[in-house]
């Protein structure tokens, strides 16, 4: 069997180093690159399982990566400094599917790495035949399949997790914490809460008519979120 094939991209070389050992420890195996511009080639030639994209490169930002292919691509981690939290939110809105601010422990980053494969594969082969149905909305668990009003809906893989997840316990409300544990497979110490909020939004705008009173997705102010059947 063929070993998950994992794009590292970052302009310092013992950042590329440090991760491409710990991620090559874990049996992964791992190309490694040190500019913005070269991402696109090396997904066509390399064709990784996932990116490790830094935010700031040479010639081509990672977030430009993220504008130009848009939904249909590889899952990415985004590596971030501290003080780029505009970045990092603006990676989650233009799809990324996870971050880690650096500077990072390797451990916490092959785990995150496993993490986002996990739902990946999870997203290629479903795990359930059921279909939730509510007033003017579709959720085809196994096909990841949205519809609102019979139009389809194209969410990115982490959208579609956070819709599922709290349409399957419909009336209970989760904290940022909790969704971030059962989601993300993260937490608070680790991960900031405001990325659950950046995917809420974001979905709430593909979903709802109204995003400041929504229909399905409500905000339980001091709590958390919840979904109204």
């Amino acid at each position: 069997m063929a070993a998950t094939r994992i794009l590292v991209v970052d302009d310092e070389p013992t950042v590329r180093e440090v991760v491409a050992r710990y991620l090559q420890r874990d049996g992964y195996e791992v190309c490694e690159l040190d500019r913005g511009d070269l991402v696109e080639d090396a997904v066509r030639s390399f064709r990784p399982d996932l990116i490790v994209l830094d935010v700031m490169l040479p010639h081509a930002s990672g977030l430009d990566f993220l504008r130009r292919s848009g939904a249909n691509r590889v899952p990415v981690i985004l590596l971030t400094a501290r003080v780029e939290e505009a970045d990092r939110v603006l990676g989650l809105e233009l799809g990324a599917d996870d971050y880690v601010t650096k500077p990072f422990s390797p451990r916490e980053l092959v785990a995150r790495v496993r993490s986002v494969l996990r739902r990946a594969a999870h997203a290629d082969t479903g795990s359930s035949a059921a279909v939730l149905e509510f007033d003017g909305l579709s959720i085809d668990l196994a096909a990841r399949d949205v519809r609102v009003r019979d139009q389809p809906v194209t969410l990115t893989a982490k959208e579609f997790d956070v819709l599922a997840f709290l349409a399957q316990a419909p009336r209970q409300v989760f904290s940022r914490a909790q969704l971030l544990h059962s989601v993300w497979d993260s937490s608070p110490d680790y991960q900031d809460p405001a990325t659950v909020t950046v995917h809420v939004r974001r979905l709430r705008g593909k979903i709802e008519q109204n995003i400041d009173a929504p229909r399905w997705i409500t905000t339980v102010w001091g709590v958390g979120y919840r979904f109204e059947p």
